[in-house]
């Protein structure tokens, strides 16, 4: 099973990209998406055909202010339940968050805000620590969960170009670092890539307009599958397409045995 995970930076836009053509390509089973940048209905009819043609059930959950952040799930696998939010209006007034159960695993789609100022930095924090007690409520019910999406944050020096130049710049800033420790070490979740590549360098998922920086492959990697230690043995392979250009962003994810 094929589970990936995609920051496309406003779907319309990537689908002008080539991002069917890609989707048909790859195939993934279950397919979560980050800053849409719409709701369902704003797609092309004829795009939103063709997809469900792929025999994709489409699942979004929209932020309230229009053309702004925005999470989805695409799935060929009917889910039991479809969760739009977290219940938690801080979270989801942005459209941060949409869940999918499965028969024997869940998997959400997460889109974790940036914090380029120091009121979204405030925020930002604010919705980690609101994040971590959420994901701790739901295992309780929920031991078999998979976590995707673009958390804006640099876990540690191997995932980022430059960590001396960066360290003082958002997504990398140690406040960070640690609370993505912490929620690691709180819910016991595994890092599906660092799981399998622990040492490998230049491995980035999300590059800067400015200065060439993704044809230099200077470059971040801000976009995680994580997911329950007791899924870490299923994980048959992890990986990042940086072939796959649609967004600012490149897809990640993993293959489940």
């Amino acid at each position: 099973m094929k589970i990936l995970s995609y920051n496309v930076n406003g779907i319309r836009a990537a689908i002008n990209k080539g991002f069917l053509d890609w989707l048909r390509q790859e195939a993934p089973d279950v397919l979560c998406l980050q800053e849409t940048k719409a709701t369902q209905d704003q797609i092309a009819e004829q795009d939103f055909l063709e997809i469900q043609n792929m025999g994709y059930q489409t699942h979004f959950f929209s932020a309230q202010k229009k053309g702004y952040s925005g999470v989805a799930i695409f799935s060929k696998i009917n889910p039991s339940k479809v969760t739009l939010g977290s219940g938690i209006l801080s979270m989801d007034q942005e459209g941060r968050i949409i869940r999918l159960d499965f028969e024997d695993f869940s998997v959400m789609s997460l889109y974790l805000p940036s914090g380029t100022n120091l009121d979204r930095l405030d925020f930002k924090l604010n919705f980690c620590q609101e994040f971590t007690q959420y994901v701790l409520s739901l295992q309780k019910t929920l031991p078999h969960l998979i976590i995707c999406g673009d958390y804006n944050i640099c876990h540690q020096e191997i995932d980022i170009h430059n960590p001396v130049s960066n360290k003082n710049t958002s997504g990398f800033l140690p406040v960070e670092r640690a609370w993505f420790g912490e929620f690691l070490e709180k819910t016991n979740f595994v890092d599906s890539f660092r799981h399998l590549h622990p040492t490998t360098k230049d491995a980035y998922s999300w590059w800067s307009y400015r200065a060439n920086a993704r044809a230099n492959n200077k470059g971040w990697r801000i976009d995680y599958v994580l997911l329950s230690q007791s899924l870490a043995s299923r994980v048959n392979s992890a990986f990042i397409l940086q072939q796959a250009k649609h967004s600012d962003h490149c897809p990640v994810g993993i293959e489940l045995k």
